[in-house]
């Protein structure tokens, strides 16, 4: 009879162990829902990149003001009848001259 005493609490041990320390524990799946969590957020971030792409991409295809802003900015073009000015400053002179 002890020796089923011994076995059982032996047995009982090593499942605690398993439990708390080992493979598939509690702390391991602590950890994974962590990553898990991380990735989703990772992922939503990604989602919304892609639609702001998806919707630029759209807009590039359909509407030439998107162009026409793109070429604008990028590229400095200007339309006909346009007059390009540039407003270059004078650097500031030190203080004490």
């Amino acid at each position: 009879m002890r020796w089923v005493v011994v076995t059982l609490i032996a047995l009982f041990a090593l499942l605690q162990y398993r439990l708390w320390v080992g493979e598939g524990s509690l702390a391991e799946l602590h950890a994974l829902r962590a990553q898990m969590a991380a990735q989703e957020v990772e992922l939503a971030q990604l989602r919304a990149r892609n639609s702001d792409l998806a919707a630029e991409v759209d807009d590039l295809k359909t509407g030439l003001s998107a162009m026409e802003e793109r070429a604008r900015s990028e590229l400095g073009m200007i339309q006909r009848g346009e007059v390009f000015l540039q407003v270059i400053e004078k650097p500031l002179e030190p203080e004490g001259q």
